[in-house]
């Protein structure tokens, strides 16, 4: 301080350092003071994409998994569906070429038993992820995720779709696969089309729908994964055997026909059979669809309503 000042303006002038200080204190205090919180996104539709690619992304980034539920469709094709040559039974009659083909269209719907199954083994893997959609509920309880998903704003409706669209997101992406793999085995591909593909595609995306949302919904209140399995078993291979995947249905017993008919696998098998093969079905292609949309609009909504009253902590 300048000596020349006398004790009055010193005082003044502390007084004026005191009130600049002040402000850039304030200033300062207010530049330190925490942000708000972000605005949580409380959409039912970013709930159900998060809880969907939390699943896919745990199932795309094992290959072994993949590898491992594509091996069973192939064998089926590269075994079963070759060994079975029904055109060498009929010539080994002594036919011609022109009677076994027709033998063989008026049976299955095309001259190649092969091409009949490889569709129905597009059915086939879309029934077996499907069937397996459940597990991932008894995991996600055993391991503690799903208190976690019911304790966010997430609806109990999305936590269930959201397990239902990773099985439907798996399921076609493997039947696009078997389909590949059909058509280098042998596959007839005389009757494909965009439009064709594309049809099937929105038949098995429908079957996939549906049985992935019952399972799932047999799942919401088990927490012991063998009695989950023995739920698979005991309801994927009637629904396998008990359809049109294998054999078509004018060689079954009538007791067995019965059951076929209300069998949804059979309807998207005569659907994909009618769009990649151009097979006379047993059914219209819009009842296909219909009985297929009533199907899986059903159980997803039985699926959604349980869940409100079956899924808790």
């Amino acid at each position: 301080m300048d000596k020349n000042l006398s004790p009055a303006d010193g005082t003044r002038l502390r007084e004026a350092t005191v009130q600049e200080e002040v402000p850039r204190s304030a200033n300062t205090a207010s530049t330190l003071s925490p942000r708000p919180a972000p605005k949580l996104n409380t959409s039912p539709v970013h709930g159900l994409w998060a809880l969907t690619k939390r699943d896919l992304k745990k199932w795309f980034t094992n290959p072994y998994q993949l590898l491992i539920t594509l091996i069973q469709p192939a064998v089926w094709l590269g075994l079963f569906g070759k060994a079975l040559n029904f055109g060498s039974f009929i010539s080994s009659t002594g036919a011609s070429v022109d009677a076994q083909n027709k033998i063989l269209f008026n049976t299955f719907g095309t001259t190649s038993y092969f091409s009949f199954l490889a569709c129905g083994m597009l059915a086939s893997i879309i029934l077996f992820t499907a069937s397996f959609s459940g597990m991932s509920v008894v995991f996600d309880r055993r391991f503690g995720f799903l208190n976690k998903a019911l304790s966010t704003p997430v609806g109990r409706g999305a936590v269930v779709m959201a397990k239902v669209f990773q099985s439907v997101g798996r399921s076609l992406s493997q039947a696009a696969i078997v389909l590949a793999i059909a058509v280098v085995l042998g596959m007839d591909t005389a009757s494909f089309t965009v439009p064709g593909v594309a049809g099937a595609f929105l038949f098995l995306f429908l079957m996939s729908m549906g049985l992935s949302s019952l399972f799932v919904m047999l799942a919401l209140k088990s927490s012991n994964w063998q009695t989950q399995m023995a739920i698979i078993n005991l309801l994927n291979l009637p629904l396998l055997f008990a359809s049109n995947s294998l054999f078509p249905t004018t060689i079954m017993p009538s007791w067995l026909q019965a059951v076929v008919k209300i069998n949804p696998v059979s309807y998207s098998n005569d659907g994909v059979r009618q769009l990649l093969l151009g097979s006379p079905g047993f059914n219209a292609l819009w009842f296909d669809y219909a009985y297929l949309i009533g199907f899986a609009g059903f159980f997803s909504i039985v699926g959604i309503v349980l869940s409100w009253r079956l899924l808790s902590k």
